[in-house]
C-alpha cells in the first residue's frame, strides 16, 4: 500500500516537474492574438512585457529550471491577454 502511494506521488510530482511545453504554447499564441488585434500599437508596454516574460521562460526552459519557466509563461499569456484586451477596447473606443 505504501509503495502504491509512493509510486503515484513520484508520478505527480515527475508531471509538474517537467518541461511546461502547454504553457509555453499557450504565451505563444497569446502573443500573437494580441499582436494580431493591434496590441503593438494600442497596448505596445504590456505586450512589451509579455515578450520578455517568453523571452525569459525560453531561457529557463534551456536550462531545465521548469519550475520558474512554467510561472514565467503563465505570467507572459496573463499579460499577452491583457494587452489583447487592451488593444480591442481601444479599437472600439475609435469607431
Amino acid at each position: 500500500m505504501k509503495a502504491a502511494v509512493a509510486a503515484c506521488l513520484l508520478v505527480l510530482l515527475g508531471a509538474c516537474a517537467g518541461a511546461p511545453v502547454q504553457e509555453m504554447s499557450d504565451a505563444r499564441q497569446a502573443i500573437r492574438a494580441a499582436q494580431a488585434a493591434g496590441a503593438a500599437e494600442r497596448a505596445p508596454e504590456v505586450l512589451a512585457e509579455a515578450q520578455a516574460l517568453i523571452d525569459t521562460a525560453q531561457q529557463q526552459l534551456q536550462l531545465s529550471q521548469y519550475r520558474e519557466a512554467r510561472r514565467n509563461a503563465i505570467e507572459a499569456r496573463e499579460r499577452a491577454v491583457r494587452a489583447l484586451e487592451a488593444a480591442r477596447a481601444a479599437g472600439t473606443a475609435a469607431r
